[in-house]
């Protein structure tokens, strides 16, 4: 997650994905890293997955974890 914390701080981001940067050069490239939602919030662009359901749950309820889509994560047996 601290990938996530350190690319939204450099574009500005907030944990909600709200846009609260100070400068039009946060928000150069930012499609790299996020879609823009309907609602103007930031979502990232990534998948996340692990076998261990307490792994995203530990993600959900970080400072970051309503950054994410819930259909983006993906857990459980093989």
């Amino acid at each position: 997650m601290q990938f996530w914390e350190v690319i939204s701080d450099e574009h500005g981001i907030d944990p909600a994905g709200n846009y609260a940067g100070d400068s039009a050069l946060q928000l150069e490239r930012i499609n790299v890293y996020y879609n823009e939602a309907s609602s103007h919030k930031y979502v990232p662009r990534a998948v996340l997955v692990d076998l261990e359901p307490g792994t995203m749950d530990s993600v959900r309820s970080g400072t970051f974890g309503q950054l994410f889509r819930p259909d983006n994560f993906i857990f459980g047996k093989i």
